[in-house]
């Protein structure tokens, strides 16, 4: 067989030494990079969960010490929030389709773009030193001043990890913007831009102007534990609240860099799937940018008992009710795209559709919590547990595989097998729910959250949690196994195996190594399914030779 033209060689057959990926340029296998990376901080952060549901399984603490279990739930948090959650879809997905989706060849800095890549390793490299050698029990949110003053855990080397890997996300998210500034191609305007694209630019503003905070925040923590300046420690003249304000600036618009994408991810397939143009287009474009916006102003509704003022408290509720407002229209055009569509049920999405049902559940439970009343009767209780579940895990994972399943042909050149796909899809919709929401019963009946022991009233509400936990592993071992069986044995996908709009299908799977073979140029409006049908009918009557009637 003989080679394939320079230009037609996809970035998979291009060169497969493994110097060749480490020092590669192509934000395609820096996205595979990434995805091998956060797989492997996925299974241990799940495994970890395994640990704690075993332990919660039975009343009585009988399976680890109570100073274990706090050291699992907080390098359990540690590693999903910062080494998989919130890289996932950007770093992957991201890194992967938006040059594709712009019609561009690479990102604007591919260099920078493979030393984001670099730096998130080395992050991960010191906190997977610091969970070998014992870890850190102070909580995924190293709350002062047990994490300045008490703590006699790993908590500095955790935290340089995440100090480390936050200019890994400050560098892709200046990478976004600048390549989606600069870089679209021919007549591709804003408004003819994918809507996974302006939720990656929205997000791409929140990982540029809120990671330094959250830098700051942990550099002023390592300063006080190393050097004993008095910035938290009320022993040494600092203030232990000041810390919850300044990390909670960047980490409840941390929880918009998880569900922005996802939501991206989402219009994409529901569209696709429904044969329609997304309802509501640009309703939908600026409310992604509505939300990266009302984010950093919420922040306050986490300190609702921290000693926060009450009329502070009014506001912050007030503001936390209206950041749902962009959320609800876009739940609402979804709902509206899918009103008399061609619905097809495939894989994405069931997945997408799952996003939906869990990140409404989320999305209510939240305006439940920005009530003053409320989030004092259920804060540090598993309600807030399961509520943070629905929208982080459940919105995020069901985000982020529902794109892996629509753009996997495109990624890889292969097909998935079809029945597993959709019983995976069932299984963690399922598993998902059965374990999380007993959580908000727990929760709402005074169960506190970071116990290792509770009363036997809370056993069987916990047995069902952990038994939905079984079901849940075991629906995301799944995919991991027809994933990697897949890029072997799979089918040959063709080049747009869903028949789906976007520059990304027009090129082949996988694509070249530069992407396209000539600059694409784009003359259609997003998701203009009608006509493009008609074009495309019009150009077959024309090929044929035929007389349109009439």
């Amino acid at each position: 067989m003989s080679a394939e033209p320079t230009g037609r060689t996809h970035y998979l057959n291009a060169d497969y030494g493994v110097k060749s990926w480490l020092l590669t340029i192509d934000h395609k296998r820096i996205a595979i990079l990434y995805l091998i990376s956060i797989t492997v901080f996925f299974a241990l952060g799940g495994l970890m969960a395994v640990l704690m549901r075993l332990e919660l399984a039975t009343p009585v603490g009988d399976m680890v010490q109570p100073d274990t279990y706090n050291r699992l739930f907080t390098m359990h948090g540690v590693l999903m929030v910062f080494f998989f959650l919130l890289p996932s879809i950007p770093a992957v997905l991201g890194n992967f389709l938006l040059p594709l989706m712009i019609g561009a060849k690479d990102l604007a800095f591919p260099k920078i773009n493979l030393a984001s890549w670099y730096i998130y390793s080395i992050g991960g490299l010191f906190t997977l030193w610091s969970m070998l050698h014992g870890g850190v029990d102070t909580g995924w949110t190293f709350y002062t001043p047990f994490s300045t003053a008490f703590s006699n855990t790993y908590v500095i080397s955790t935290a340089v990890g995440v100090f480390i890997t936050g200019f890994s996300s400050i560098l892709t998210g200046l990478n976004f913007i600048v390549t989606i500034h600069r870089m679209r191609a021919p007549g591709l305007t804003w408004f003819r831009l994918p809507l996974f694209v302006w939720a990656h630019y929205a997000t791409s503003l929140v990982m540029v102007l809120g990671t330094p905070v959250l830098a700051i925040t942990i550099f002023l923590l390592g300063l006080e534990r190393l050097f004993h300046i008095g910035i938290f420690d009320p022993a040494l003249g600092g203030d232990p609240v000041l810390f919850q304000p300044m990390g909670w600036v960047y980490s409840h618009p941390a929880v918009y860099i998880l569900v922005l994408p996802s939501m991206g991810v989402v219009s994409e397939i529901v569209t696709a799937f429904s044969r329609k143009r997304i309802f509501g287009y640009k309703f939908v474009a600026y409310a992604s940018v509505a939300i990266a916006v009302l984010g950093f102003l919420v922040w306050g509704h986490h300190m609702f008992v921290s000693s926060q003022s009450p009329y502070a408290g009014v506001i912050f509720s007030f503001l936390s009710m209206l950041v749902a407002v962009p959320s609800a229209i876009k739940v609402f055009n979804w709902t509206a795209t899918l009103y008399e569509g061609s619905i097809s049920w495939d894989t994405p999405m069931l997945y997408a559709l799952g996003f939906i049902g869990l990140f409404t559940i989320g999305g209510l439970t939240g305006v439940m919590l920005a009530t003053l009343g409320i989030d004092i009767h259920v804060h540090d209780t598993y309600f807030v547990v399961a509520h943070f579940h629905y929208i982080m895990v459940g919105g995020a994972l069901m985000g982020y595989l529902g794109g892996m399943h629509f753009w996997w042909p495109k990624i890889t050149g292969r097909m998935y097998p079809i029945f597993w796909s959709k019983l995976s899809a069932l299984v963690i919709f399922i598993g998902f729910n059965l374990t999380f929401l007993p959580q908000f019963l727990l929760g709402y009946l005074g169960m506190p959250r970071r116990y290792h022991a509770y009363p036997e009233d809370f056993q069987v509400l916990n047995v069902m949690s952990s038994a939905g936990a079984s079901i849940l592993g075991i629906g995301y071992l799944i995919p991991l196994v027809y994933f990697i069986w897949s890029m072997r044995y799979g089918k040959r996908a063709e080049d747009n195996p869903w028949d789906a709009f976007g520059l990304e299908w027009e090129t082949s799977s996988p694509p070249p190594t530069h992407n396209f073979l000539e600059t694409p140029t784009v003359s259609l409006e997003a998701y203009d399914y009608a006509d493009r049908e008609e074009k495309r009918r019009a150009a077959e009557v024309s090929a044929s030779g035929a007389v349109e009637p009439g």
